[in-house]
Parts: C-alpha cells; structure tokens; sequence
C-alpha cells in the first residue's frame, strides 16, 4: 500500500501561481512513476505532468511552458508549481503513484482560478 498526501491548492487570481505538493509513503520502494492528474465534474481525468523514475518527464499540452513538475527522492515527494495559472486550471488536482500495474491516488487538493 501506498499513502498519498497533497497539500497546496486554493483560489487564485488568473496570472498567478501555485505549488503543489504530494508526499508519498508506505511500499514505495518499486515506485515506476509519480504523477498530477486532474478533474472538473463532468469531465474525463486528465493527466497533467508524470515523472517517471528514471528522470523522464511529460506535460500535458495545455500546461507545457506554465507547470514544472519536480521530484525529491529524498523525502519521496512530488511537486507540482504552476505559474501563469488560468480559469480553465481549476480543478481538483489528485497526486497518483505507480507501483507495478497498481496505481494509488491521493484524495485530491482543488485550485480554483479566477478571472
């Protein structure tokens, strides 16, 4: 089992930024990848940065240039900070782990953008 806890999220005005973070604990010891996701009610999941263990990382398209995703080994913590946030950003943000074919989820932290 894998524990997730994300911290982070909350209203902003359009234009500005926030960090997100997920800390990840438990039977992480074969974790393939840590990774955001996305979702506002009524619409498919979306997969908004994973960094995969190894160094490769991957962005969403609408969120290249704005989001940086960044990982500490260390503290087996995943960051998410996000800059030039727009409405369409709103969402509740969930910390997700793989582990083999298994994925673990955290409850999820919502930004809200406004304009």
């Amino acid at each position: 089992q894998v524990q997730l806890v994300e911290s982070g999220g909350g209203l902003v005005q359009a234009g500005g930024s926030l960090r997100l973070s997920c800390v990840a604990s438990g039977s992480i010891f074969s974790l393939n990848s840590l990774a955001w996701y996305r979702q506002v009610p009524g619409k498919q999941r979306e997969l908004v940065a994973v960094d995969i263990t190894g160094g490769v990382t991957n962005y969403a398209d609408s969120v290249k240039g704005r989001f940086t995703v960044s990982r500490d080994n260390a503290k087996n913590a995943i960051h998410l900070q996000m800059n030039n946030l727009k409405p369409e950003d709103t969402a509740v943000y969930r910390c997700n782990a793989r582990v083999g074919r298994i994925d673990f989820w955290g409850e999820g932290t919502q930004v809200t953008v406004s304009s």
